[in-house]
């Protein structure tokens, strides 16, 4: 009897998960909290009929990379393992992914958990309607080739063989797979469920889109750099390198870090410009959306800080690490909301921590 009322139980439990959004989402978005609670932030925010999907693509996305990163299995068969999951995921096919063993290498018990539960975010995905199913699919595409190209790349690189991009149109491709696509991605879905007749030049907010994802992905390579070093990627281009009397050997020693700062900064203002145009790009949505524009506002504002941090210091330093602190992201947070009602304010946000934080 006691064995039957147990399964009874998980029965309903299993129930209820399937049938009510709510208790689907507060698990789906437990598992995001675990891997990344910047983010998370982001997606609480956003209305809740876009909230699931961007949440779901994220995660896939998430467990793409784990699998990429993970020594627990050689580079071959990570490679082979992220085609074999594109392909579940484009196609529904419905091949084992064989995610156990690298799920058992992970440190992080939020990052098993979510390789255990990848055929459930598939499942989703294929659950969801057309109009978002197909740029979910569309995005996961994009990225996972990008994260195979990457691995390509600098499957053989390492602490003793350092691997470098070798031109600017590398770098442009590399930060569009991983990220500029996700603000297409972004973009059309938010446009299908929350602004469908709102006039906007779709073309020309598509276009800021691919700006806005560049630029977070830029802030990321230019804060990682020293470390990505470290472990044999150079992501800024050698042929870029070499014009300015580099190597990327070079990189490797701090004592270099005045030569290597004019190039830096460069790549630092290019990054400033991309998150400029992305505040162009949330200043055109429609401003009844502010769950959509703060979701928008909040890694802009903070890429921007963080850019601001990684002008001073030495960047070749690995131990000068940069990250913007919790009591800072949770002011900007915390500011961008207060100041939202009044228009005038709240539009100049960026342009007045970009003079901030001018040198």
């Amino acid at each position: 009897m006691t064995g039957n009322s147990g399964l009874h139980r998980t029965l309903c439990k299993r129930a209820a998960f399937r049938q009510d959004p709510r208790v689907r989402e507060a698990t789906w978005l437990a598992w995001l909290r675990g891997v990344s609670r910047s983010f998370y932030l982001t997606v609480r925010v956003l209305p809740r009929k876009v909230r699931e999907p961007v949440g779901i693509a994220y995660l896939l996305a998430r467990a793409a990379d784990t699998i990429a990163d993970t020594d627990a299995l050689p580079v071959e068969r990570r490679l082979e393992t992220l085609r074999r999951l594109r392909e579940r995921i484009v196609s529904h096919h419905t091949e084992d992914l064989e995610l156990d063993a690298v799920a058992a290498g992970q440190s992080s018990p939020a990052e098993r958990k979510l390789l255990r539960v990848v055929e459930y975010l598939i499942n989703r995905v294929d659950t969801t309607p057309p109009e978002t199913r197909d740029p979910i699919r569309n995005v996961l595409d994009t990225i996972i080739s990008g994260q195979e190209l990457d691995l390509e790349r600098f499957g053989a690189a390492g602490g003793d063989r350092l691997l470098a991009l070798q031109t600017e149109a590398e770098l442009d491709d590399y930060t569009y797979r991983v990220a500029g696509c996700v603000g297409e991605f972004w973009t059309k879905v938010t446009r299908i469920h929350l602004f469908p007749t709102y006039f906007v030049d779709f073309k020309r907010l598509l276009a800021r889109s691919v700006r806005f994802g560049k630029g977070l992905q830029l802030v990321n390579i230019l804060r990682d750099f020293p470390r990505d070093l470290r472990q044999g990627r150079c992501y800024l281009p050698e042929l870029v390198l070499r014009e300015h009397g580099l190597i990327p050997e070079d990189l490797l020693d701090p004592a270099n870090g005045a030569r290597f700062r004019p190039l830096y900064t460069r790549y630092l203002l290019r990054a400033e410009d991309h998150l400029a145009i992305g505040w162009q790009y949330t200043l055109s949505l429609p401003y009844r959306q502010m769950r959509l524009r703060l979701a928008c506002a909040w890694p802009l504002l903070i890429g921007l800080r963080t850019l601001a941090l990684l002008r001073v210091g030495n960047v070749l330093d690995p131990e000068h690490r940069i990250k913007v602190s919790r009591p800072q992201v949770r002011s900007i947070m915390l500011r961008s909301t207060l100041l939202y009602p009044v228009a005038g304010l709240w539009d100049g946000m960026f342009d007045r921590a970009r003079r901030h934080a001018a040198p």
